[in-house]
This record gives structure tokens, C-alpha cells and sequence, in this order.
């Protein structure tokens, strides 16, 4: 079962910003639990809950890996060719562990880079991660944008 440090943790959030920046999607799709949920709320209602607000993304376990399949696909004229990415993380906590579920947060800079154009995403994710055979899968992976607009391009193509 996965070990409960600050350190395990580290490296299993680094080990997901490195399989995104990588465009390794179908791999972190695996990440996540069968139950598991990938959510972005919209920058003008951050702390909005899903069943009342809408958001950016809110994919259930099927439609996270149908993201990543698509997102892959050539024909995703958005992402093709890939922009390039780098996703920093800081100031990881563990908030609360109950049984083998720990919430956890951490910060996150996304850069992107496309067409000469370099966009900036930054945020808070907030986690719910789950001790698995070889570390830990993610049941709930919330990112909050703590930008005001979605700007130049007004959505948002890539994995936070």
C-alpha cells in the first residue's frame, strides 16, 4: 500500500505533471480510480459546487479517458500539433486522511506554449488520492483557475 509522506506524495503529483507534459494521457487517465472524477469549475464561479454551477470540466472516469483518447487524436485540431507544456507544482498538504483516502492540495502553474503564444494557468488543486498497490490513484482531482477570463482563446484545450 502506498506510503503516507509529504515525499510519496511529491513524487506521485511530479510523476502526473511529467505524464501530462509528456502528452502520456492515456497513462494518467489510469491514474484514476474507476470511480474517479476530473472537475474544473468556471473562473467566475470558483467555489461552485458541480451540481449547481456549471463547469469548465466535470468528467466522470469514462469521460476523462475519452478526453485523453481525444485530445491524442489528430483530428483534435485544438491540440494538434500538442501545444508543449510545463506543469509546476508547490506547496503540497495533506489535508485530512481518512482511512486509506487522503485529501490533499497543492498549487500548480501551467504553462503553455502554442503557436508563439505562451498562456499562463495558475491555480489550486485540490485531490482525493487513494493508497493503491504502487503508491496511490486519484479519486477526485478538482483544479480551481485563479484567473478571472479564460484569455486569448476563451477555453480551455489541455489537462491541468
Amino acid at each position: 500500500m502506498g506510503e503516507f509522506t509529504r515525499a510519496a506524495i511529491e513524487d506521485f503529483l511530479f510523476h502526473e505533471a511529467d505524464l501530462l507534459d509528456s502528452w502520456r494521457l492515456k497513462e494518467w487517465a489510469e491514474l484514476f480510480t474507476e470511480d474517479g472524477q476530473y472537475l474544473v469549475p468556471s473562473t467566475s464561479k470558483p467555489d461552485g459546487a458541480p451540481d449547481a454551477s456549471l463547469y469548465l470540466i466535470y468528467d466522470d472516469r469514462h469521460r476523462l479517458g475519452e478526453r485523453a483518447r481525444r485530445l491524442l487524436n489528430k483530428a483534435a485540431h485544438a491540440e494538434f500539433p500538442h501545444s508543449r507544456t510545463r506543469h509546476t507544482i508547490s506547496n503540497p498538504r495533506i489535508l485530512q486522511r481518512d482511512g486509506e483516502v487522503l485529501k490533499v492540495c497543492c498549487n500548480f502553474v501551467v504553462y503553455r506554449c502554442k503557436r508563439e503564444v505562451t498562456d499562463v494557468f495558475p491555480g489550486r488543486s485540490d485531490y482525493e488520492l487513494v493508497a493503491a498497490q504502487n503508491g496511490f490513484r486519484i479519486r477526485l482531482k478538482k483544479s480551481v483557475l485563479d484567473l478571472e477570463v479564460l484569455r486569448p482563446h476563451g477555453k480551455l484545450s489541455i489537462i491541468l
